[in-house]
């Protein structure tokens, strides 16, 4: 337990608010970021014995995808990471602020490859690795060294998050937004797109209407207004009322257009 605040209202109502510390161990899901922007979430966790090793026998922490260099251009990850491994071999630390060129003071990729070849390294800051689970070596050379990493406050124990049936929008009908009001997961435009592609019709039909806001209504085939209760208040009549089902929301909008004097009217066929 970390703290607790008591604190009263003007009637007397006591609030009492405790935070409480969690140990956590990073898993799969978690956010992890270096000190450049380049945020990412951890994909595997993978056995020590099993991870690639250098000539050293040293095993890497995290092993980063390198496709995410060339758009994001994050060259200050690629320095630090080459400045900081010629410092491990030298016995120093590197200069690592954003102000030292202008006097000569900042380490620069040409004297941090100097130091690297004076300690029998190659001056790219590329290692040969070796497969932890056959011990051959990899075809490609790999780019390796210290850099500072965080983890981040999104941890996917917070943001897991499934539905089966729950609450609802009042004004539409549709299942509620987001983890916290336990909401539904919306198919999107672009996922309803693809179904299309695919000429998925029926599952379009139960993922837009039955899973989400399916209605009932009746509607005149002469005026083809919605009506209420088999009875068409516009041709005072109640001989041709159809029952459709459609979406709440399609209903609404229908409302709502009315409401701004547009007459939207269904054209019915026989369902032959």
């Amino acid at each position: 337990q970390k703290g607790a605040l008591i604190t009263s209202n003007e009637n007397e109502q006591f609030l009492v608010k405790v935070m409480v510390r969690q140990v956590r161990r990073p898993e799969i899901g978690d956010k992890f970021a270096s000190r450049h922007g380049q945020k990412g979430v951890c994909g595997l966790i993978v056995p020590e014995q099993d991870l690639p090793f250098n000539e050293y026998g040293h095993a890497p922490d995290l092993i980063m995808n390198p496709h995410g260099f060339p758009s994001r251009m994050t060259v200050g990850k690629l320095l630090e990471l080459l400045v900081g491994k010629a410092a491990v071999f030298e016995g120093r630390q590197g200069y690592s602020t954003a102000f030292g060129e202008e006097f000569g003071s900042a380490d620069t990729a040409e004297a941090a490859s100097e130091a690297l070849i004076r300690n029998g390294l190659n001056y790219t800051g590329k290692d040969t690795f070796y497969s932890g689970t056959n011990g051959e070596a990899l075809d490609g050379y790999i780019f390796s060294g210290p850099v500072f990493y965080q983890k981040l406050k999104h941890m996917v124990l917070d943001k897991a998050h499934a539905r089966a049936r729950g609450p609802r929008a009042v004004l539409t009908r549709q299942p509620t937004e987001g983890r916290s009001r336990d909401g539904g997961l919306r198919l999107g435009e672009m996922e309803r797109d693809c179904l299309i592609a695919y000429g998925a019709s029926n599952l379009i039909m139960e993922r837009l209407m039955h899973s989400s806001d399916a209605f009932s209504a009746n509607v005149c085939m002469t005026c083809g207004l919605l009506q209420y209760q088999n009875w068409c208040q516009y041709c005072r009549s109640g001989e041709k009322v159809a029952d459709i089902r459609l979406p709440y929301a399609c209903k609404l909008l229908f409302q709502e257009l009315q409401s701004m004097n547009v007459l939207p009217r269904l054209r019915l066929k026989d369902h032959t």
